[in-house]
């Protein structure tokens, strides 16, 4: 089932820490283009299905990835795309975002996530060891 957008983002927003739903929806947008450039066919269109429609179509449609990134230059990558942000509020983003869109992907489809991913994404996606 498709999560709302107005859920998902309050969702990001509350545990991220977030003072408004534009900051959460600002790091949501950057962390799902840099997800969407890693993810290939059913994995990405399947994890797309569940989100808003706004987010599904930037996942869809990723900033192009010359090589899949490692966790932490995924999070560097982010902070610079997020304007201000250190690796440190960065990873404070990734977190907020990935484990946000866990919960809409559910366990199946996040093992199968995880499978097209680098090493260690895992933590990011708040999933610390369950694969």
């Amino acid at each position: 089932m498709t999560m709302r957008w107005e859920a998902f983002l309050e969702k990001i927003q509350e545990r991220g820490e977030y003072g408004s739903p534009q900051e959460a929806e600002r790091a949501a947008r950057v962390v799902l283009a840099l997800l969407g450039a890693h993810l290939v066919g059913e994995v990405r269109a399947e994890l797309a299905a569940r989100l808003p429609e706004t987010l599904s179509l930037i996942l869809l449609n990723p900033l192009p990835a010359a090589e899949p990134l490692t966790p932490e230059r995924f999070v560097r990558a982010t902070a610079a795309w997020i304007e201000g942000a250190t690796e440190q509020t960065a990873t404070w983003d990734v977190g907020a975002v990935l484990s946000v869109a866990a919960d809409a992907a559910g366990e199946d489809l996040l093992s199968r996530i995880l499978l097209q991913l680098p090493a260690g994404y895992d933590l990011l996606f708040g999933h610390a060891g369950s694969g």
